[in-house]
């Protein structure tokens, strides 16, 4: 095996040993504005326990976050503050939209509602439902983890 070779397999062995600690280490951020926050906080209470999945700590300051899991309404007059939060957060960060007013405006089909957030943020994964269930709560979460273990990880060298 030459030096190059070697270098390529610790190379990949680091950054599969990177995405998975990511995976196991997720920081939400809860940027909750409607009926859904109470969902939300069922699928983060004992019964559903989230923090089995490495989620179950908040963080109520985006610079110590890595997911922004969006969950309810998003009007106009909000959305430049959502876009706030997410610029605040560090690289690499995620973006959950978890509801369907959140997805996609709902039934809220007028001038003052977002018609889906993905039309000011780059979402990561879409949790449907009027509120979700926890399980798909949970459900989209490991999906979420999926993609974060999977994903290149940008390792710096010095």
């Amino acid at each position: 095996m030459g030096m190059c070779e070697e270098a390529g397999l610790i190379t990949s062995m680091l950054e599969r040993a990177v995405g998975w600690a990511r995976k196991y280490s997720i920081f939400v951020y809860p940027f909750v504005t409607a009926c859904c926050g109470m969902e939300y906080m069922s699928a983060a209470s004992g019964h559903y326990d989230m923090d089995r999945f490495g989620a179950g700590l908040p963080r109520f300051s985006p610079r110590q976050a890595d997911v922004l899991l969006v969950v309810g309404t998003i009007s106009h007059k909000i959305a430049p503050i959502l876009r706030h939060v997410y610029d605040q957060m560090c690289e690499p960060k995620w973006v959950v939209a978890f509801g369907v007013c959140t997805c996609t405006g709902g039934f809220y089909d007028n001038y003052s509602t977002v018609q889906g957030i993905d039309t000011i943020l780059p979402v990561d994964i879409y949790i449907p439902g009027c509120p979700p269930r926890p399980e798909a709560v949970l459900d989209g979460l490991m999906k979420l983890q999926n993609k974060i273990e999977n994903q290149k990880q940008t390792l710096r060298q010095s």
